[in-house]
């Protein structure tokens, strides 16, 4: 098979008009295609590397670095605290007019996997952007990255009785019939377990890492967290995804943690990072709730951390800001240093239809145009079950029977191998790779994989 360098589902490195005077620098050093990296390699390691683990070695990924100018934001000082930015409430001129690029519908959340055993996420439909094929990206009502100094007077005092919070955006969307499902249980989840209304809910989505070195993006399938703030020191914790384990923590800023359930520890440590840097120190009511479980393949504890510290920050915040995501990014990277940054950096600024590249400048954002849909290709998860040990060479085997059947490359959605594999191929060969797939899983008596279909979208956004 040939390079599919020349593949249009993923363009050429474009610059935007809106921020080419910001002086942004050439989006690589040399041109050339850019080619799968280690991620992908990595796949091979363990049993199945000697039988057939050059079927999983992709090709030439496709993203064109002719070093032409990229999209970049104007620079933002990066020394000391973040500057205050006051937010109007609507998005700028460029990010309101730029067209939803990835041109794929989102699949529903019902029905995530096909193939074998069906794994169905906790709720929901997309929301009318993914169904676009570009949610959970930034709206009107989320200009993006802004907020107030680390360190400044959060919202203090007793909080709004129900009635009033009742009527802000978070605790109108469990009775708001038009809402997606999975943002309006979040908010009734909330008020179910805490007796009151949440005053935010933001959505983030999951990440994923591209084959070419550097490059990230988000799928259209989100995580969803609802908070309302306290006054008295208090951290109620809860989720759907384990409903027996509802905790309520005090929430101290340093020293041992107190004892909480698994699932809580780290949404907690999130908290007490943000207590720190003077956000919710008088506790919080927080629900968290995702779409996919870990038996799809990407990373949840990215997305829920970035969720967590975006609504926690909003609702602590004072009236009119917005939350620092170049902040909140480093601050979950110092709280959670074994977390994988880049996929958080996509949860907080991925665009639709975009992949960012990653640099040692975060406030300057570079991205690389990455629309499968847009050429008639599909991007789809494809995750084995089983034992863990059986991962690599079942994993090796499934991408050689899709490749057989006309898949173009395949690469690791993290950074470390795991049950799952992105597989990019064309629109017309995604039924023959499934049923190459499953015939071969199911002639060995082995579980058929699952196969999610994945859209490229934007970032986390607060839901209203």
């Amino acid at each position: 098979m040939g390079a599919v360098g020349a593949d249009p589902a993923v363009g050429a490195v474009t610059a935007d008009p809106a921020v080419e005077a910001a002086g942004a620098d050439p989006v690589v050093e040399a041109a050339g295609a850019v080619t799968a990296g280690p991620a992908v390699g990595a796949v091979t390691d363990g049993p199945a590397a000697g039988a057939v683990g050059a079927a999983v070695r992709a090709e030439p990924f496709g993203v064109r670095a002719d070093g032409s100018p990229v999209a970049a934001e104007p620079d933002a000082p990066t020394a000391g605290t973040p500057p205050t930015v006051r937010d109007p409430g609507a998005a700028s001129t460029r990010e309101a007019a730029a067209p939803d690029r990835s041109g794929a519908r989102a699949p529903a959340h019902r029905a995530a996997f096909t193939g074998g055993d069906q794994v169905r996420p906790a709720t929901g439909a997309p929301t009318a952007a993914a169904r676009r094929g570009g949610a959970p990206g930034r709206g009107a009502a989320d200009p993006g990255p802004s907020g107030q100094l680390p360190g400044a007077a959060p919202r203090t005092g007793a909080h709004p009785d129900t009635a009033d919070l009742a009527d802000l955006a978070g605790g109108g969307l469990a009775r708001r019939a038009t809402a997606d499902p999975l943002f309006r249980l979040v908010a009734y989840a909330l008020e179910a377990a805490h007796g009151r209304p949440p005053a935010a809910v933001w959505s983030a989505p999951y990440a994923f890492r591209l084959g070419s070195p550097g490059l990230v993006a988000a799928a259209g399938w989100p995580t969803a967290a609802a908070a309302a703030p306290r006054d008295d020191g208090l951290v109620r914790l809860s989720s759907l995804g384990h409903p027996a384990d509802s905790c309520d923590l005090p929430l101290t800023l340093s020293g041992p943690l107190p004892d909480a359930p698994a699932w809580a520890v780290r949404p907690y440590t999130v908290l007490r990072a943000l207590a720190r840097a003077g956000y919710g120190r008088g506790g919080t009511d927080l629900h968290v709730q995702g779409s996919l479980t870990g038996a799809a393949g990407l990373a949840t504890a990215e997305p829920a951390d970035c969720a967590v510290a975006l609504a926690v920050t909003d609702v602590h915040a004072a009236p009119g800001e917005r939350p620092d995501r170049v902040f909140l990014a480093q601050l979950l990277a110092g709280a959670l240093p074994e977390g994988d940054d880049g996929l958080r950096r996509a949860v907080f600024h991925a665009r639709p239809g975009r992949a960012l590249l990653l640099g040692a400048r975060p406030r300057r954002r570079r991205y690389v145009a990455f629309d499968p849909a847009a050429s008639g290709a599909r991007l789809v998860l494809m995750a084995v079950r089983g034992e863990a040990a059986d991962h690599p060479r079942e994993l090796a085997r499934a991408v050689s029977c899709a490749r057989r059947a006309g898949a173009l490359s395949a690469w690791q959605p993290g950074r470390r191998p795991g049950r799952s594999l992105l597989v990019l191929l064309p629109e017309t060969r995604l039924a023959a790779v499934r049923s190459a797939v499953a015939e071969d899983f199911r002639g060995r008596d082995r579980p058929v994989p699952r196969f999610l279909n994945i859209a490229v979208a934007g970032a986390a956004r607060r839901e209203e």
